[in-house]
C-alpha cells in the first residue's frame, strides 16, 4: 500500500491534534482574535460555533473530498468555543487538498447526542457554501469518537466512512459503571478524602479539583504507607496501568476521580436520573470482599434514565467502514470498549467493516504518526474498496496490533 506525502502531512496534523486536544480538560481559551486566512466561521442553526478551512496557498486544488473533525470532551462550565487544535490541523488537512470543517458543538459537557446533530448541521453548512462532497470522513478522539461511531452507523448516506479513536463505543451503561464503581471503591479504601457523593458533586469541588488533589488526594495515595490500600484499589477496580510504573497508578486515579468531579452533575441531569445499578454487583480483589461488598452503598437505576441511556449505546449496525484505534491501557476510556464493539458488529454481520488497530500502550488516546497514518490509511483505503457485509462464520476477523517498540 502506497502512501503519498499528503497523506503523511495530514497524519502529522493527526498527531498534534491527539496531542493538544486533551479530551477531559477544559477547553483553553480561543487564542486567536480573527479568522484564519482560507476559513470561515458562523453559527450553526443549533447553536454551535463553526469553522471550515479550504486549500489555499500549500495547495489551491480540493480534491472534493471533507474531513470534518468532531472535538472531545469539554467540561460544562466552559464556554462554547471552536476547539483550539483546529488552528493546528485544519492548515495540515488543507495541505493534503482536503477540505476541513469543525464544530465547537451547540452544548458542553456530555455532548454526544448534540454533537452528532451538529455534524449532521455542518455538512449542509459546508455544501451551501462550497457544493456537496464526494466523500466526507469524520474523525473523532474520546468523546469524538462515540460521535464518530454514532454518526456513521446512523447517517450512512451522508458519511463515506470514520475514524474513532479511543471513544467509549462498547457500553456508554458500562463505562458509566466503570467510573462511579472506581469512585465506590476509592471511597472505601480513603473514606471522607472526596466531598459529595458520586452522583452528587459539590460545585466548590468541580472548580477547584486540581488544588483537592494536590493537598488532599495525592499526598494520600502516594504514602507508603498506604500502598496495601491503594494497590486493593487497582485490583477491585481493574483500573489500567501500566505494572512496574507507579507513576501511572496515580495517574489513573487522577484521571478516573477527574472524570466523576468533572462530569456527574452533567450526566445525572441529561439522564433524568441515575443509570447506575450495581445491586448484584460483587467487588472481587480487596483482602476482605465480604466487608468490602458489605459497606459499599447500592444503587437501582431510574427508569427514565435507563431510558435515556439507550440512545447513547452503539449498536454495531455498519453500512460503512469504521476504523478504531484504542490504547489498551486507557484508564479513563478503558479498551475494552474496542472489542465490545466487534463483538456488536459480529452479531450483526458487519464485522468485515470495523477495524480496530490495537497499540499496547498505557495512556489516553496516546497514539504516534505512524500508528495514526496506519488508521486513516486504512480507512481511505477500506473506503476506496468497500466489502459488502457478510455473514462470519468464524469468531472473529484479524486485529491489528501496534505494539511499542
Amino acid at each position: 500500500m502506497k502512501t503519498d506525502w499528503r497523506r503523511l502531512v495530514l497524519l502529522a496534523g493527526l498527531l498534534l491534534l491527539v496531542v493538544w486536544a486533551a479530551p477531559l480538560a477544559p477547553a483553553p481559551a480561543r487564542a486567536e482574535t480573527a479568522v484564519p486566512a482560507g476559513c470561515i466561521e458562523g453559527e450553526q442553526p443549533g447553536g454551535a460555533l463553526y469553522r471550515i478551512c479550504m486549500p489555499g496557498f500549500f495547495n489551491p486544488v480540493w480534491n472534493g473530498e471533507l474531513l470534518l473533525y468532531a472535538h472531545g470532551y469539554v467540561a460544562v462550565t466552559e464556554p462554547l468555543a471552536i476547539p483550539s487544535e483546529a488552528a493546528l490541523i485544519a492548515p495540515l488537512v488543507n495541505a493534503s487538498g482536503y477540505g476541513f470543517a469543525t464544530s465547537s458543538y451547540r452544548e458542553n459537557g456530555l455532548a454526544v447526542l448534540p454533537g452528532v446533530q451538529d455534524m449532521l448541521e455542518l455538512v449542509d453548512i459546508f455544501t451551501a457554501a462550497y457544493g456537496a462532497p464526494d466523500r466526507i470522513y469524520l474523525m473523532g478522539f474520546s468523546e469524538g469518537g462515540i460521535v464518530t461511531t454514532l454518526s456513521v452507523e446512523q447517517y450512512p448516506q451522508v458519511y463515506a466512512g470514520g475514524l474513532a479513536g479511543c471513544g467509549p463505543i462498547g457500553s456508554f451503561q458500562r463505562h458509566l459503571a466503570y467510573v462511579l464503581d472506581f469512585r465506590l471503591v476509592f471511597d472505601y479504601f480513603f473514606p471522607g478524602l472526596m466531598p459529595g457523593a458520586p452522583l452528587d458533586m459539590p460545585v466548590e469541588l468541580i472548580a477547584e479539583w486540581d488544588a483537592h488533589w494536590e493537598t488532599v488526594i495525592k499526598p494520600a495515595v502516594t504514602d507508603p504507607a498506604n500502598r496495601d490500600r491503594v494497590n486493593q484499589l487497582m485490583a477491585v477496580t481493574e483500573a489500567p496501568f501500566t505494572p512496574g510504573d507507579v507513576q501511572t497508578i496515580y495517574d489513573t486515579i487522577y484521571d478516573v476521580l477527574r472524570y466523576n468531579v468533572i462530569g456527574a452533575n452533567d450526566t445525572l441531569a441529561r439522564m433524568g436520573g441515575s443509570p447506575f445499578d450495581n445491586r448484584a454487583r460483587v467487588y472481587r480483589g480487596s483482602a476482605d470482599d465480604a466487608a468490602l461488598n458489605a459497606a459499599i452503598p447500592r444503587f437501582t437505576p431510574d427508569p427514565q434514565a435507563l431510558a435515556a441511556l439507550a440512545n447513547y449505546e452503539t449498536e454495531g449496525r455498519l453500512q460503512r467502514p469504521l476504523v478504531t484505534i484504542h490504547t489498551t491501557l486507557d484508564a479513563i476510556v478503558p479498551y475494552w470498549h474496542a472489542p465490545l464493539y466487534r463483538a456488536k458488529t459480529l452479531r450483526n454481520d458487519n464485522l468485515a467493516l470495523n477495524d480496530l488497530i490495537t497499540v499496547e500502550r498505557y495512556g489516553h488516546c496516546n497514539f504516534t504518526v505512524p500508528e495514526l497514518l496506519s488508521a486513516f490509511d486504512l480507512l481511505v483505503d477500506r473506503v476506496a474498496n468497500p466489502v459488502p457485509p457478510q455473514p462470519v462464520t468464524r469468531s472473529y476477523l484479524p486485529v491489528v496490533v501496534l505494539a511499542e517498540e
